[in-house]
């Protein structure tokens, strides 16, 4: 196949869930497809970055354009005027003409098999009526993300802010998803709930993966019984949310208990007044953007995953599982993974139970050690991401071919065979 591509970043660094996904997914896709990707490119990528694409991609099409930092005066403003526009924030702040028409340049060009839209934002710059497969690839249900941000808020403006940004998203998914000849989620769940609350019929649901070569326990450092460890991208608010929940509500119920506990925080970007209780806390350990996180995941004794918002799946659980570490992870947190609580992790859903979990992990020795083996014997077995691209790529060939019937009745319908007289002969 030959498929079209569109995000709105370059994957280079691959340091986040999304580009994780995607970055793998694509270089086993480029095995055996040819791949052009698009990409909006607001700067700030490097000339490794641009360099790196063909790890992933046969073709790299990068568009200009400029996002407003977060927390600057700009970005204030955006969010202000953002009130008026039909489009939520996350969605108006990527939308691009240049982007619009090098999509269809690419398309007036070249004959591409199917397009993918990977994640919601690059689907405002998508073309009407095209003529191909396209694919919209959902990493998560935006609305319901901004639903719990709304939901968890207890401040009344910013909670009334984030009400309305869930409706706007609601209404602009339920569009959006719509256009597409087949909507590919990360889950059986959220399948399920875009299904529902679209009226979509063109679903299906591909598993997240891991590398299971790479996230593989080297027995390098002896583990800190007393650490537990984080991972994810910091400027992320349902990954904000997660460590302001765990070190305000669940951490000092762990202290009653086990007085040396310590947190190691991993990822880029992390919110400025976490910085600053590192400094005065000395067993809150925060480390900003790292090369590597599995040394930090080797050097702890378990995995936490206290996340209130979000959708989608969680790849730092698998590749936690995979390098044999125990995991406690709300339920949100574990939402759309086929595992199963006391299995292959702890499930817990309160600050009360989250930290009792987590004391039971720090304390029963055998029993954490049980719990992560047969959580590294799961993702080991199931999913790897070969198996996963392959589910993809079937999809995709699926809405190929779909396109290409559609396209063919279609003629058919403008272009009628003559009408032949009973001999035979045209009449």
């Amino acid at each position: 196949m030959r498929i079209l591509w569109l995000k709105t970043e370059l994957l280079q660094p691959v340091d986040k869930g999304g580009r994780i996904r995607t970055y793998n997914m694509l270089r086993e896709l480029k095995r055996d497809h040819e791949i052009t990707y698009l990409a909006l490119d607001d700067g700030t990528a490097t000339t490794e970055a641009r360099s790196l694409a063909d790890e992933y991609c046969h073709k790299l099409v990068s568009v200009p354009h400029h996002t407003r930092p977060k927390f600057s005066t700009g970005f204030y403003g955006e969010l202000l005027t953002n009130l008026f526009s039909p489009l939520p924030y996350f969605m108006k702040k990527y939308e691009s003409a240049a982007m619009r028409e090098a999509t269809q340049q690419l398309l007036n060009r070249e004959q591409f098999d199917v397009l993918v839209c990977d994640f919601l934002q690059p689907s405002v710059n998508v073309p009407e009526n095209l003529s191909l497969g396209t694919v919209l690839f959902q990493h998560n249900v935006e609305a319901m993300i901004w639903k719990r941000h709304y939901q968890v808020q207890r401040n009344p403006l910013k909670k009334a802010y984030l009400y309305n940004q869930w409706r706007k998203s609601w209404r602009y998914e339920r569009k959006a998803c719509q256009r597409f000849d087949m909507v590919v989620a990360v889950s059986s769940e959220d399948e399920e709930q875009m299904r529902r609350e679209y009226s979509l019929t063109q679903t299906a649901a591909v598993p997240t993966g891991v590398d299971v070569d790479y996230f593989r326990p080297r027995i390098e450092d002896a583990a800190d019984k007393h650490n537990l460890v984080f991972t994810g991208s910091m400027d992320w608010l349902p990954n904000e949310d997660a460590m302001q929940y765990f070190i305000r509500e669940v951490l000092p119920i762990v202290r009653r208990t086990i007085p040396e506990v310590s947190l190691t925080i991993v990822g880029r970007n992390p919110y400025a007044s976490l910085v600053e209780l590192s400094k005065h806390d000395q067993s809150i350990i925060v480390t900003g953007r790292v090369d590597d996180v599995r040394p930090y995941i080797e050097r702890a004794a378990a995995y936490i995953v206290p996340i209130r918002i979000g959708g989608g799946t969680r790849l730092k659980i698998y590749e936690a599982m995979a390098m044999e570490k125990p995991v406690v992870s709300t339920t949100v947190g574990a939402e759309g993974l086929p595992l199963h609580n006391e299995e292959e992790l702890l499930l817990a859903d309160t600050a009360e139970t989250f930290a009792a979990a987590v004391v039971r992990l720090l304390k029963a020795g055998e029993f954490a050690q049980s719990l992560a083996q047969r959580g590294a014997a799961a993702v080991r077995e199931r999913f790897g991401w070969r198996q996963v691209t392959n589910r993809f790529a079937e999809i995709c060939s699926q809405a190929a071919s779909q396109a290409k019937a559609g396209a063919a009745t279609r003629n058919r319908q403008e272009f009628p065979e003559p009408e032949r007289a009973m001999d035979g002969r045209l009449s």
